[in-house]
């Protein structure tokens, strides 16, 4: 009876006692814890190799799918600018009553453009930051060498210009082009010169065209190409791209 009761005694004892040493157990692992949280935040030197690798391996797959939309993108804008400065030359022809021009160079391999009145061009710019009547096409997109070339099928007449003359249906892409588009007072072609009728009905017309030069070459194109087509003698316009701008 007498060692129940010193049982019950020392229970409330032997209770605090355990709450103590668990209370302590438990702060301790907390205190682990903590401290092994602490020491792995970050990442270890595999982990970001790892990444480094991944994001490499993605950059070269979307890389040559990238560069191929921006060229598209700047053949597409180089050629709404060839068309633009054609539109611009038979509206101003008709509206002055005047012949008016739009001239086609190559500068330092940057397309160059004038719209002028009469048939013989302005002097030839020396490089393409000059200022003057020649233009930059599509100045707005600000083209550097080399990133698109201009092509026509016009040929040097017997004074020496290229006005209004084919020199055949096809252009060639191996060799940078030049020349004259003129409009009369009605805003039509006058004295178109055409080769032989053996041209098909796609070769027909004034062709100047625009491209992405090949790897490594400063004149010929690649097969990314547009084209703006003058075919009809009322000076009708159309555009074309890659194989039919042959």
């Amino acid at each position: 009876m007498q060692s129940i009761w010193f049982g019950k005694l020392l229970q409330p004892i032997f209770l605090q006692f355990f709450i103590l040493a668990n209370t302590k157990t438990i702060n301790k692992n907390c205190r682990q814890v903590n401290y092994y949280t602490v020491n792995n935040d970050g990442f270890t030197l595999v982990e970001v190799l790892v990444a480094i690798i991944i994001v490499a391996i993605l950059a070269a797959i979307a890389a040559p799918g990238w560069l191929g939309f921006v060229s598209r993108q700047r053949v597409n804008k180089a050629n709404d600018g060839v068309l633009g400065v054609l539109q611009e030359a038979q509206r101003q022809a008709k509206k002055t009553k005047l012949s008016y021009s739009v001239s086609f160079e190559n500068v330092s391999n940057v397309p160059m453009v004038a719209i002028h009145q009469g048939v013989v061009p302005p002097p030839t710019p020396s490089n393409p930051n000059q200022k003057g009547i020649w233009q930059p096409l599509g100045e707005d997109i600000a083209l550097k060498r080399n990133q698109v070339l201009l092509y026509t099928n016009l040929d040097t007449n017997s004074d020496g210009t290229k006005f209004n003359k084919k020199a055949s249906g096809i252009i060639s892409y191996t060799t940078l082009g030049s020349g004259t588009v003129t409009f009369d007072y009605m805003g039509a072609l006058p004295d178109v010169k055409l080769v032989t009728a053996g041209d098909s009905s796609d070769q027909l017309g004034l062709k100047i065209a625009v491209a992405v030069p090949n790897p490594g070459s400063s004149t010929s194109a690649s097969n990314l190409r547009r084209c703006v087509i003058v075919d009809t003698l009322l000076g009708g316009m159309r555009t074309a791209k890659d194989a039919q701008c042959d």
